[in-house]
């Protein structure tokens, strides 16, 4: 086996080792870009967000979500992205939370429906692009 073979298999266990003891225990936070900070913090506010820090006229702006945050940092025109996935926020009543969302102008992809995964659920598309679905636990 050559050194650097070696070296690398070494790095190898070292990490396995390290694995074995180390648990991702949660998300703290969720950063989506926007292009238009104002319209951002808008549309999350009027879902019920709360505001944590910043506002529509700041480069970074943070809401409380439960124990975690939902981010928002202000990106040039220049910086584009495609679906990269979709943030699934946990919410006591989906239903009044589609109301809201239709109350508050906002149009969902669909009404709230029962998956055969056991969650009530909606998604929702946000002024960026980004796709977010509310659900809860049947």
């Amino acid at each position: 086996m050559r050194r650097a073979d070696r070296g690398h298999r070494a790095l190898a266990d070292r990490a396995l080792d390290l694995i074995a003891t180390v648990a991702i225990c949660s998300i703290d936070a969720l950063t989506l870009a926007t292009h238009d900070m104002g319209r951002a913090v808008r549309f999350y506010r009027a879902l019920g967000f709360a505001l944590r820090y910043g506002g529509e006229d700041v480069e970074f702006t943070s809401f409380h979500c439960g124990g975690q945050y939902l981010n928002l940092i202000l990106v040039g025109p220049e910086k584009r992205w495609q679906w990269w996935g979709r943030a699934i926020f946990h919410v006591d009543d989906v239903d009044a939370m589609h109301a809201l969302a239709l109350a508050a102008g906002f149009t969902p992809e669909s009404p709230p429906r029962d998956a055969p995964w056991g969650e009530r659920y909606f998604h929702l598309t946000d002024p960026d692009g980004h796709e977010l679905s509310f659900a809860k636990l049947l």
